[in-house]
C-alpha cells in the first residue's frame, strides 16, 4: 500500500529537525550520531520522492559521520593530567565561563568557594581543557569531590575515564562523591562508583 503524502511529508520533516537539532549540540559524539540518524531518515525520504541528488548528498553526510566517528573512537585523545592550585587564575576562569552548565550538575556547589579547595586537578586535550576537579583531601589518598566537570566538547565519558585511571599516579586512591546531584550520580554509577552510607564512593 502506498504511502500517504501526510506520512511522506512527516518523513521529511522529522529528517530535517534531527538534522537541525544536531547543529546544536555541543558533544562532538553526540552531534553526529544524531546527524547520521537524521540524514538516514531524509535519504529514505528522498528516495520516496524521488529526489536522487538529494539522496546521494544525505548519503555522503552519513559516510562522513560514520568515517569520523570511527576515528573518534580509535584515536587515542591527546589528554594529559595536571594537579594545579584551586586559585590559578586559569581555573578560575573556567568555572566562571562553565558557571551555569556546573550548577546543573553541582547546584550546591559555590564557585568562590571552590578556591578553598586543596585538592585540583585538570584534564587538558592538546590546547583545550576538557575537565575540571575539584575536592578536598579527607586523608591520605581519599578525595571528597565539590565539583567533577566535564566541558561539553567531551561529555562522553573519556574525561573520567582518563582521569580516574590517571589519580594512583598523584596518589589518590579513593573519591567520595555525597552531594545530591540526580544528573551526577547516574553518570557516577556509570563510571563505577558504589553508593554506601559516605555517598557514592570509588576506590583506585
Amino acid at each position: 500500500m502506498p504511502l500517504s503524502k501526510t506520512i511522506i511529508e512527516a518523513i521529511g520533516y522529522l529528517g530535517s529537525f534531527l538534522v537541525v537539532i544536531s547543529m546544536l549540540m555541543t558533544s562532538v559524539n553526540r552531534l553526529r550520531i544524531v546527524n547520521t540518524v537524521g540524514s538516514l531518515i531524509f535519504t529514505v525520504y528522498a528516495f520516496i520522492i524521488g529526489s536522487y541528488p538529494t539522496a546521494f548528498m544525505n548519503m555522503c553526510i552519513i559516510g562522513i559521520n560514520l568515517y569520523q566517528l570511527y576515528h573518534l573512537a580509535i584515536k587515542d585523545k591527546n589528554f594529559k593530567l595536571l594537579r594545579v592550585n584551586a586559585e590559578d587564575g586559569t581555573v578560575q576562569y573556567l568555572l566562571e565561563l562553565y558557571e551555569k552548565d556546573i550548577k546543573k550538575f553541582f547546584p550546591s556547589a559555590a564557585i568562590e568557594a571552590s578556591k578553598d579547595c586543596d585538592c585540583v586537578f585538570m584534564v587538558t586535550c592538546d590546547t583545550a581543557c576538557a575537565g575540571l576537579l575539584l575536592g578536598n583531601e579527607t586523608e591520605e589518598g581519599e578525595i571528597r569531590i565539590i565539583i567533577d566537570y566535564a566541558t561539553p566538547a567531551y561529555r562522553d565519558t573519556s574525561v573520567g575515564k582518563y582521569l580516574y585511571a590517571r589519580l594512583p599516579e598523584h596518589g589518590i586512591k579513593r573519591l567520595i562523591f555525597s552531594s545530591r546531584s540526580q544528573g551526577h550520580e547516574d553518570y557516577m554509577k556509570k563510571m563505577g562508583f558504589v553508593k554506601t552510607d559516605k555517598g557514592f564512593v570509588k576506590e583506585l
